[in-house]
């Protein structure tokens, strides 16, 4: 008897982990959502578009299927952004499904609104469904209906072609960063950082760029490309910084991966191009008379990867050289971008969290109007830089040519 009390006593316990699929969803009833674009109508309603993936077609070229377009983008409004998903069930003939969204892009409109802003943030944040890792960007120039419609040829999936764009850009170029929903809100929630947003822009014959003709070229009437950072003071798009400032902001906050500084030499310009491999960033404050000092340190090492003028690479001097100039010319560069943003008044560095965290009791004094103090504080700036190779080559291989 006890042990048949036993076993019953295990199966009872079992019984709430065997649920098995009790909330399961067929493929069949599900449209995936890979990317939205908010907008603001004239008629003061959030105008959301899906971009919905055609299963079918995207895999045509391996499985033999469909000859279609691989997405699809439907169109909804709301006085919110829950009110505009559920009117757009009434024009799709399955469920919206947000598990596999890996993109918002939001106009210049709404990104301007503060109060917009937060309400959108909110919904995103609030949905269990809904991944806050996903990308967020805004759209410059264009609506964020352009951005999610239009068709890219290298990439079926346009989502694919902006997300990976951000990534390799952030490793290879330095003027973009993969930035999160999560990343906008610990931005506007936090203390002494301000966040920033990626731009894109449609570049081309806007008319063209949704045209099943558009992945029938091998140039395209119309492109996607990212284009700058927004900074966002307060939960709402201020001002945008454009390409090398860009940059700027890129090596302050130690995301710089890889990028190229092309050099003056001999008073030949753009004779050098020096490719960085490894960078680093350390940003850390001192204190003169009770007075924050932020002291930028960037370590650099890199190679020589195109020489257009006459040169010994051999001569350890000359490295030197080349050295220094790229020193000079990523202090430039970092000096103007702070010069920049300290004229917006938005301290998108972190450097109050520096200051937050190296002196608690200052930091309480200063962050009611930090932004403010943050426009006349002194900030220093050291490089260094190593050129470790020079490529496959030393000297230039036309330089023997007359010889």
């Amino acid at each position: 008897m006890k042990k048949f009390l036993l076993v019953m006593l295990v199966l009872i316990m079992f019984i709430p982990i065997l649920s098995a699929c009790w909330n399961q969803k067929e493929l069949t009833d599900l449209a995936f959502v890979m990317a939205l674009g908010i907008d603001r109508g004239d008629d003061n309603l959030y105008h959301v578009s899906f971009q919905l993936v055609n299963p079918a077609n995207v895999s045509a070229g391996q499985t033999g299927g469909g000859q279609g377009l691989p997405i699809a983008v439907y169109k909804s409004k709301g006085r919110t952004i829950t009110e505009a998903a559920r009117n757009a069930t009434k024009k799709v003939s399955r469920r919206l499904y947000y598990a596999h969204t890996n993109l918002v892009v939001i106009s210049e409109e709404v990104a301007r609104d503060r109060t917009l802003m937060l309400k959108m943030l909110d919904a995103f944040a609030r949905d269990p469904e809904f991944r806050t890792t996903t990308e967020i960007v805004i759209a410059r120039g264009s609506s964020a209906e352009q951005i999610v419609t239009t068709l890219t040829i290298l990439d079926k999936l346009p989502v694919t072609k902006i997300t990976k764009e951000l990534k390799f850009t952030e490793s290879m170029k330095g003027e973009n960063m993969s930035i999160s929903i999560d990343d906008l809100i610990d931005g506007i929630v936090g203390n002494g950082k301000e966040p920033i947003l990626n731009g894109y822009k449609l570049i081309g014959i806007k008319e063209e760029a949704n045209k099943a003709t558009n992945l029938q070229k091998t140039t395209t009437d119309a492109f996607l490309s990212a284009d700058g950072l927004a900074v966002i003071k307060d939960g709402a798009l201020i001002d945008w910084i454009e390409s090398k400032k860009s940059r700027g902001v890129i090596w302050i906050l130690n995301k710089a991966k890889s990028t190229d500084i092309t050099l003056k030499w001999n008073g030949k310009k753009n004779a050098l191009s020096i490719v960085p491999i490894r960078s680093k960033t350390k940003v850390s404050p001192v204190f003169k008379n009770g007075k924050p000092v932020i002291n930028i340190k960037i370590e650099n090492e890199g190679w020589v990867s195109e020489a257009n003028t006459a040169i010994d690479l051999m001569d350890p001097k000359t490295i030197g050289k080349i050295e220094k100039l790229t020193e000079k010319a990523i202090k430039k560069e970092v000096q103007t971008t702070v010069k920049e943003v300290k004229r917006l008044k938005c301290d998108i560095f972190g450097f109050g969290d520096v200051v937050h965290k190296a002196n608690p009791v200052l930091w309480k004094k200063l962050k009611g109007d930090w932004n403010n103090y943050f426009a006349d504080i002194e900030v220093n700036v050291k490089v260094d830089t190593y050129v470790r190779r020079e490529g496959v080559r030393t000297n230039p291989f036309w330089s023997d040519i007359n010889k």
